[in-house]
Formats: structure tokens, sequence, C-alpha cells
């Protein structure tokens, strides 16, 4: 149909390698080089192809933040809101890669 969308999580391993986590580096790496080529070849028909690097611990119920650090753990919601602002771009401005953190995390 020369329209649509190939979303890729990533993590912080996808640019960034920690010791003792060579296995999910080289996943990850190899999840990011995939997104990256895909990119690059369905572009051109109109494929929107994004690869989103997800580095900290996501809020759940099972997962709190301190209180003392607030909005320290990533929302699910607003990862979600930016996994649709990327689907929303146009396609004269389409991002690549967008990586999401919370403010304590460091990079």
């Amino acid at each position: 149909n020369k329209r649509g969308a190939i979303l890729f999580t990533g993590a912080s391993a996808s640019v960034k390698g920690y010791a003792q986590s060579a296995s999910f580096a080289m996943g990850k790496f190899a999840l990011r080089g995939l997104a990256q080529s895909l990119a690059r070849e369905l572009s051109p028909q109109g494929i929107h192809v994004a690869h989103f690097v997800i580095d900290g611990g996501i809020r759940s119920a099972a997962r709190t933040e301190p209180d003392d650090k607030p909005d320290s753990m990533l929302d699910p919601d607003a990862i979600a809101q930016s996994y649709w602002n990327v689907l929303q771009q146009p396609r004269s401005a389409w991002s690549w890669e967008l990586e999401l953190r919370p403010w304590v995390e460091k990079f």
C-alpha cells in the first residue's frame, strides 16, 4: 500500500554495552541495525521505520518509584504517547530513532 510503519523497541543496550550483559547488548545492537537497514530500504516505499531506545525503568504496580524521586521511572502512558507521536509524523520529517529516559537516567 506504500504506507505504514514498523516500530522497534530497543533499550539503552542498543547504543552502549554494559559489563556482564554481552548477549543482551548483541541482540539490542542487532535490532537497532535491522531497524536502520529497514528504514533505508523501506522509507522510499512509504514505510516509516523507527527504533525506540527505552533507557530506564518502567513504572508499574509492582515497580513504583521512591517518594523522594517522583517521575524517576518511565510512565507507560507517556511511552505510548511517544510511539503515537512518531506514528503521526508527516513523511517530510520522519524520525528514525527516539530515546526516552526519565530525568534521573545518565546518558
